[in-house]
């Protein structure tokens, strides 16, 4: 009953990129592109683009707060 940007979970990965209108997309931008809001934000080519570039300080901070998740809280 699963569906949507957080897949199947039927343990089938070849259907994890299904889009809303049911098609399997081979590759993560064109998956992403199926969901997103038209207009809403610019379409994804085939590279994805790194988030950190974009804004300054992002990879400290998202490192800082991954090493709380891979720290022995989480192990």
């Amino acid at each position: 009953q699963v569906r949507g940007l957080c897949g199947t979970f039927n343990g089938d990965q070849r259907d994890e990129f299904t889009t809303p209108e049911g098609d399997v997309e081979p590759g993560v931008a064109a998956f992403a592109n199926a969901f997103r809001a038209a207009g809403a934000c610019p379409a994804l080519g085939p590279a994805i683009p790194d988030p950190c570039h974009g804004f300054p300080g992002s990879r400290e901070r998202a490192e800082a707060a991954c090493a709380v998740l891979m720290g022995p809280a989480f192990q």
